[in-house]
């Protein structure tokens, strides 16, 4: 669909913007009275900060397995199999190309939402960082509730303490250059408006299969 700014292309679907907003409001909630739990601020009770985790906690996970669930039911996990076609390119895009005001080399589709680097990233997100978040804080959850207990086991809980912190360090380095990232777009909120819409606008050419009648919301 042609407008004056450019071609549309219907790219995210209301449940990957729920997904994406759910999940950006649940991982802030838990970085933040994460940050409490650790003493670097006093925004908050240290009780309630704990209340707050634990069920961000709860609600992240059962968002993810759902999350999970749909990827595979709906074949959107294609999306995030590594690629090196293009890869070298996009990445000379961002750490020069841009600043030149060169055009971005990859077109997205509905097929192709994601660019290789993106891709990349999202998959260590999903392998990587997200399971190590998921098993570390289960494991200290347990422990919290009596679930461990002696020596060994102290020593133990220190070491998934550590391991739980690193994966909110992972996850925090992963958002601020999300964030980041979302400014390179057309205009600084280009990229935020089609993630709140679910239609992205680029002022190119057409890319390849966009808005077809069974893309619309």
């Amino acid at each position: 669909m042609n407008n004056a700014s450019g071609h549309r292309l219907y790219l995210f679907t209301r449940f990957e913007r729920f997904w994406h907003w759910s999940q950006a409001l649940l991982v802030l909630s838990l970085l933040a009275s994460g940050a409490r739990i650790h003493g670097w601020t006093a925004a908050v009770p240290f009780r309630s900060a704990i209340l707050i985790h634990e069920l961000a906690a709860c609600l992240l996970v059962m968002l993810w397995v759902f999350a999970i669930f749909w990827h595979f039911t709906t074949g959107e996990w294609r999306q995030y199999i590594p690629t090196s076609r293009m890869l070298v390119a996009v990445a000379r895009y961002y750490a020069l190309g841009m600043f030149l005001g060169e055009e971005h080399p990859f077109a997205k589709t509905r097929a192709h939402k994601h660019n290789p680097l993106q891709r990349l990233a999202y998959l260590g997100l999903k392998i990587v960082i997200n399971p190590l978040i998921w098993l570390t804080g289960l494991v200290l959850l347990i422990a919290a509730n009596g679930g461990m207990s002696g020596s060994s086991w102290i020593l133990a809980w220190r070491d998934w303490a550590r391991l739980h912190t690193l994966a909110a360090y992972l996850m925090l380095v992963f958002v601020i250059v999300h964030v980041y990232l979302t400014t390179t777009g057309k205009t600084l909120t280009s990229y935020i408006r089609a993630m709140l819409t679910g239609w992205e606008v680029d002022s190119g050419a057409p890319a390849q299969g966009a808005a077809r009648s069974g893309d619309r919301p």
